[in-house]
């Protein structure tokens, strides 16, 4: 049984971050290029130095992590090979732990990431066309709420 460590990133973290992220989003075929391996740098970077970001550990080996601000969750990846193994489902634990409510958006083409909200408690409460959005993709709001608020 594999041992799953949650803590706070590091600034050195960010370009092993944006690396996630980017093999992450570069599985997704539908998924446009938004930005370069630098860009993605810089912004995993400023949401590290703004203290979003908590990391995911599998056997003392990064895995993936969380961008959360208040009630907002921003970020969510892991490296592909780790999906399936409850990280994610960590990741997200810990951010709900003290969290009376939460929201994020998920283009509505990632179907993985719409049955693992589903399942995290999360429910389907807007959706757009993606004119909003910079991919330009249909997306949908998920949120959650404690029970017994």
């Amino acid at each position: 049984m594999s041992t799953i460590i949650i803590r706070p990133a590091r600034t050195l973290d960010a370009g092993k971050l944006a690396d996630i992220m980017g093999t992450a989003n570069a599985r997704l075929q539908w998924l446009p290029k938004l930005y370069s391996g630098a860009e993605e740098i810089m912004l995993v970077g400023d949401m590290i130095q703004a203290g979003w970001v908590r990391t995911a550990y599998v056997d003392d080996v990064l895995a993936g992590f969380i961008a959360r601000k208040g009630t907002e969750i921003h970020a969510l990846y892991l490296q592909p090979h780790l999906q399936g193994q409850g990280v994610a489902r960590k990741l997200i634990t810990d951010a709900q732990r003290n969290a009376k409510k939460l929201g994020l958006w998920s283009y509505e083409a990632n179907e993985r990431a719409t049955r693992f909200y589903g399942k995290a408690g999360f429910v389907d409460a807007a959706r757009t066309n993606g004119e909003s959005n910079e991919a330009r993709l249909p997306d949908i709001r998920f949120e959650w709420m404690r029970e017994n608020g």
